[in-house]
């Protein structure tokens, strides 16, 4: 049986890799993985855009005018900025509109309890959105030198790690994305497969080699399977590649596998129980949109228990996964009896 299966297993691979469709879903899915970290960055942006400062990896010169104890430029040198102290801002605005500096920041001559600092930005509104969300950081930290030299003490305990806003959106947005988004194309890849062998009448010629229809439907649910599970595996390496770390891999892995296959399962039901395209197509969506909604009445829910999985949360293992195992291994019995009746009606 198991070779029957392994060459149907090929088969499908070797179909899916000509389908047009099929691989350009997979593209989309790897420039995505393969570009998390500037897709990160441009969402985050628009929902919070404080976190471009954060989060932007740009080099800016600065020019910096009237600074006579410098500490103004230590701040932003210790913020990644490339400072050029000068002697007037009229001298540094030259610099600037020369092409030489990015930014002017100057402080006017005179005494007075408040610190006045001008700043003079590029006409460019994106560049000037950018470089101003930048420095927010080390002047925060120049304001807090200026608290403490007035004696002004403030204490602050540096948390590390990214802002809350980037972790929102990095656990749960992008990697339950990518490793459910598989699943999706995995559920409409099987609709497809059987219910072209049934509209097309090739299910006759499959059945004429030295196979079963258990072997044929199994194995071209296995096809699916595997192939979202190589994709999991494989935008997992490339977050991993843009320093997006995954904790608990194997488990998220596990749970990806999980719903990958209780999707195939479920559309290879469908597509038994109308035996064409369209109508199964169709009510794949619709039920694959209420699953979603209804997933999120479950405690936990898949999205919710990826996304403790991914960060690292203790109160989330094994045992939470397994509970959706359940469900599969009874979706599995039905996908069982459904082939020996659909074996049944084709006699």
């Amino acid at each position: 049986m198991m070779g029957g299966i392994y060459a149907i297993i090929r088969k499908e691979i070797a179909s899916v890799m000509k389908e047009k469709t099929m691989a350009l879903a997979i593209l989309i899915q790897l420039l995505i993985a393969a570009f998390s970290s500037v897709i990160l960055v441009g969402l985050v942006s628009f929902y919070d855009p404080a976190s471009i400062g954060q989060n932007t990896n740009m080099h800016f010169y600065v020019g910096v005018a009237g600074d006579h104890d410098g500490a103004l430029a230590s701040c932003l040198r210790g913020a990644g900025f490339t400072v050029t102290p000068f002697t007037s801002a009229d001298e540094a605005l030259s610099s600037m509109r020369a092409g030489s500096l990015d930014a002017v920041m100057a402080m006017p001559e005179g005494e007075s309890a408040v610190v006045d600092v001008r700043l003079y930005l590029p006409p460019s509104d994106s560049k000037s959105t950018v470089i101003t969300m930048a420095m927010q950081g080390p002047l925060k930290k120049y304001e807090n030198y200026l608290r403490e030299k007035n004696g002004v003490h403030v204490r602050y305990t540096h948390m590390g790690g990214k802002d809350s806003t980037t972790y929102e959106f990095l656990y749960s947005f992008i990697i339950p994305l990518l490793m459910f988004f598989p699943a999706f194309i995995a559920g409409s890849m099987i609709i497809d497969s059987i219910s072209e062998e049934i509209e097309n009448k090739t299910l006759d010629t499959l059945l004429s080699t030295p196979v079963s229809l258990n072997e044929v439907l199994f194995g071209k649910a296995a096809a699916a399977v595997l192939l979202a599970v190589i994709q999991c595996i494989m935008w997992l390496l490339l977050l991993s590649m843009n320093r997006l770390y995954v904790k608990n891999a194997v488990l998220v892995l596990f749970l990806a596998f999980i719903i990958s296959a209780f999707v195939t399962f479920g559309s290879a039901l469908i597509s038994m129980y109308f035996k064409d395209r369209e109508r199964s197509q169709f009510t794949y969506s619709i039920l694959l949109m209420t699953a979603a909604g209804g997933g999120l009445a479950v405690n936990p829910s898949p999205i919710n228990l990826l996304t403790r999985l991914a960060m690292g949360d203790p109160h989330a293992g094994i045992l939470d996964v397994s509970l959706y195992l359940l469900p599969l291994v009874v979706l599995v019995l039905a996908f069982y009896l459904a082939s020996k009746r659909l074996l049944a009606y084709r006699a």
